[in-house]
C-alpha cells in the first residue's frame, strides 16, 4: 500500500468519524490525536495494508482501521 504511505498528510477524519473512532478504540484523545494514532498504526511495520473496493484496511494489534482510498478519510477504526 505505497499510495497510501506516499499521501499519509492528507489522512483525516470527519466529526462523526472522530467520535466513531474514538467510542470503538475507547480512548480519549482530541481530534488530532485520533488522526495521529491512526497514523502510527499506519507507519508500523506490523501493520498489513491491503485495500478492498473503494476502502484501505490497516490491520495491526486487534485493530481495523478503514480508510477511503480516494479522499484519504479515516471512516473507521475498530477492534477486531
Amino acid at each position: 500500500m505505497i499510495e497510501l504511505l506516499k499521501h499519509l498528510d492528507e489522512i483525516h477524519t470527519t466529526p462523526m468519524g472522530y467520535e466513531r473512532i474514538k467510542k470503538n478504540l475507547n480512548v480519549n484523545l482530541d481530534h488530532e490525536g485520533i488522526i495521529s494514532l491512526c497514523k502510527e498504526k499506519i507507519l508500523d511495520k506490523n501493520s498489513h495494508l491491503y485495500q478492498k473496493g473503494k476502502n484501505r484496511y490497516c490491520e495491526i494489534e486487534g485493530i481495523i482501521i478503514t480508510i477511503n482510498a480516494h479522499s484519504y478519510t479515516i471512516i473507521t477504526a475498530h477492534q477486531q
